[in-house]
């Protein structure tokens, strides 16, 4: 892993694997940072996620069918909303992206934001308020993870990459911040 700090882009971490054996090997990444804008709770803050689909799972977090469609359901954080007392546990896809390949995903409230990019490569975001933490973490956070591949996907294969025998792969994210509480 090599992380980049700078005043002008924020933080860039890059993640590399490569297969040092002589078989080709499943591979998956993922990273969970955990963002905060500096509020006492994630109730009140907005969350704005690029995607189009969630992973339904069972109460142990292993996938239990298809991608679902998000628009207009409780999922449905396209457009920046309040969080509210929604609790969220899931893993999405079918991430909108920039014309750089980025899929941003952005937390707001009181003057600030915290924007978290996945590039090219990751798939899939976690998003995660915390509600199952104890008193002093729960909903204090949003986790908002890249990942090459949805939970279980060793199991399954969905999304998972091969590397064939001496082949590397990099995949790239970052988090920016901007204006500050008031």
């Amino acid at each position: 892993m090599e992380y980049q700090l700078s005043d002008s882009t924020g933080l860039q971490v890059s993640v590399t694997a490569r297969n040092a054996g002589a078989r080709p090997a499943p591979y998956g990444t993922g990273s969970h940072p955990y963002l905060t804008t500096g509020a006492p709770a994630v109730d009140e803050c907005e969350l704005t996620l690029p995607v189009t689909r969630w992973l339904p799972a069972d109460e142990r977090g292993i996938p239990s069918g298809p991608a679902q469609d998000i628009a207009g359901g409780a999922l449905d954080f396209r457009a920046a909303r309040r969080i509210g007392t929604a609790q969220l546990d899931h893993a999405f896809t079918g991430l909108d992206r920039d014309e750089a390949g980025r899929a941003w995903a952005r937390l707001a409230s009181g003057g600030t934001e915290v924007a978290i990019w996945a590039g090219p490569g990751y798939r899939w975001l976690q998003v995660f308020t915390g509600d199952t933490l104890d008193d002093a973490h729960r909903r204090r956070a949003v986790a908002i993870e890249p990942m090459t591949c949805p939970p279980n996907a060793f199991a399954t294969g969905t999304d998972l990459i091969v590397l064939a025998p001496g082949e590397a792969v990099t995949h790239t994210w970052g988090i920016q911040v901007s204006g500050r509480p008031g």
